[in-house]
């Protein structure tokens, strides 16, 4: 007897920065981030950077953040009514590409907003997931009665697209940075508060006194609208947590694309 199971692999847009490319198996995704605040619509170039072709099936999705940082996606009937809102705003083109290799293919988005949407953010993620049969590498796994398992990695990438209306506001702190050590495993870990209408994204950047570099940056860092707090780590090495270690000072600043700004700053000391 045979049986198929699909082991999936997702890859998330919180991760990710606005200007960049995401990659899942052989697809590469830019921009990963995508803002909508007018009446223009955009696009994402999706590239197969494989040898062979791959067709990838494009579909929207709803995801919501909760305090560690993690996407869970919402089934449609237990969608708020601004989530459910934003899919019926968002229209794409096409849904389904074929891509031989090197071949890049634009995925284009419209905003279909009506004219009395109250102000505010609203969010969907869009899928980039390959069709299986695209891409025939299977693995066979024998398991216990005589079983075999044919596991087809089924590769996807998600993308937050944001649409805004109004001039949203948010501001954020930064709190209760430390070094975690669990044997000889070290992360920098901190909480970051938000307030206002909108998200906020950006990068970590810890700075030493007397030293003109910092001493740890990450990008891509955001907080969504449904959480007002978020806990945050980021593993790092001995020789990076024994630079830490001491005062220093914690900035969380929107990405050089987006102008730089200074959106939370504090002075710690890291133990």
């Amino acid at each position: 007897m045979r049986l198929s199971k699909f082991a999936i692999l997702m890859g998330l847009a919180a991760s990710a920065w606005s200007g960049g490319a995401r990659a899942a198996g052989d697809l590469l995704v830019a921009p990963t981030r995508v803002v909508l605040d007018g009446a223009r619509g955009t696009e994402v170039i999706l590239n197969n950077i494989d040898s062979v072709p791959a067709t990838y099936r494009v579909s929207l999705e709803l995801r919501r953040m909760d305090a560690q940082g993690n996407l869970d996606e919402i089934t449609p009937e237990n969608a708020t009514p601004a989530e459910a809102q934003a899919l019926n705003m968002i229209t794409y083109a096409p849904r389904r590409v074929e891509l031989a290799p090197n071949q890049p293919q634009s995925i284009r988005i419209g905003l279909r907003a009506p004219a009395d949407l109250p102000d505010g953010e609203y969010r969907v993620h869009m899928l980039f997931r390959a069709i299986p049969d695209a891409r025939p590498v299977t693995e066979t796994e024998q398991v216990n009665n005589g079983l075999s398992i044919a596991l087809t990695p089924i590769y996807g990438v998600t993308i937050p697209v944001i649409i805004r209306k109004g001039a949203l506001k948010a501001t954020a702190a930064i709190g209760d940075t430390r070094l975690v050590r669990t044997g000889d495993h070290v992360e920098l870990a901190m909480s970051l508060a938000r307030e206002g209408a909108r998200s906020t994204f950006g990068r970590i950047r810890v700075l030493k006194p007397g030293k003109s570099e910092p001493a740890f940056e990450a990008r891509g860092v955001a907080i969504y609208p449904e959480v007002t707090r978020r806990n945050i780590s980021f593993p790092i090495d001995a020789a990076t947590a024994a630079a830490l270690a001491g005062p220093a000072t914690i900035q969380y600043l929107e990405e050089p694309e987006a102008g730089g700004r200074m959106i939370a700053e504090t002075q710690t000391v890291i133990k």
